[in-house]
């Protein structure tokens, strides 16, 4: 099993081009293990992180409502963002510069063929880095994600998660709100979930910025502990 993660950071990326980006090293992945099972190879499947930041955009689930976007696709313009419908889970999400966007491109047969587990760890992951700026976050039951103050009237997110698998090849992952400009959030209504408020690493700490270089080390540094996995730079 290969545990080697190669990672890229791609710095301020348009969605569209991420995103194709993406469907290229999923592609690979799953060619490869088509090849292994009808050739009966052994070739090793590659695994891929990729961290970005996205110009504004609107992204919805598969299973989204378009409802819950509450500005029309012609006024989001005059906003400086763009709208998709895409093929991960989950429902409506925004991002935007100052957010740490995360792509985990897995082979899951390289680590563990659960995608709940998946899931859990991703928040993990990002729960413990938080932990390190002295914020307490955790799981909202049968919501994903990262939250604040679960189970009171000052509950917010500061995380989205979203994801694709086929054939335990996995693709999008999550969005930790950093630096981010929580108006934006505004015109939706986060992950079709009513009443519940949106935050950021920077709000939380009363900072007028964090270090994104140093949230990204810490998010890698937890996510190969959590994954037994080992970071290269392509």
């Amino acid at each position: 099993m290969n545990k080697l993660v190669q990672l890229q950071d791609l710095g301020l990326k348009d969605y569209k081009e991420t995103w194709e980006y993406q469907e290229v090293l999923f592609k690979e992945i799953i060619d490869t293990k088509i090849k292994n099972r009808r050739e009966e190879t052994c070739l090793e499947t590659d695994n891929h992180f990729l961290f970005v930041e996205h110009p504004h955009v609107y992204t919805l689930g598969k299973s989204g409502d378009i409802s819950n976007l509450l500005i029309s696709e012609d006024r989001l313009a005059e906003i400086s963002a763009t709208y998709y419908k895409i093929n991960r889970g989950g429902d409506i999400t925004y991002h935007g510069p100052g957010q740490i966007v995360g792509y985990p491109i897995l082979d899951l047969e390289n680590f563990f063929t659960d995608i709940h587990k998946f899931l859990r760890l991703l928040e993990e992951m990002v729960i413990l880095t938080l932990q390190e700026y002295g914020l307490k976050s955790e799981r909202s039951e049968g919501e994903t994600g990262v939250w604040l103050d679960v189970g009171t009237p000052f509950a917010r997110k500061i995380c989205a998660l979203g994801v694709r698998a086929s054939r335990w090849v996995t693709m999008h992952g999550f969005a930790l709100n950093v630096n981010s400009d929580l108006g934006y959030f505004d015109h939706m209504i986060p992950c079709g979930i009513k009443g519940k408020a949106v935050t950021s690493l920077h709000v939380e700490l009363g900072k007028t910025e964090v270090d994104m270089e140093e949230v990204r080390g810490k998010l890698l540094k937890h996510f190969t502990t959590l994954f037994s996995a080992e970071i290269v730079k392509k």
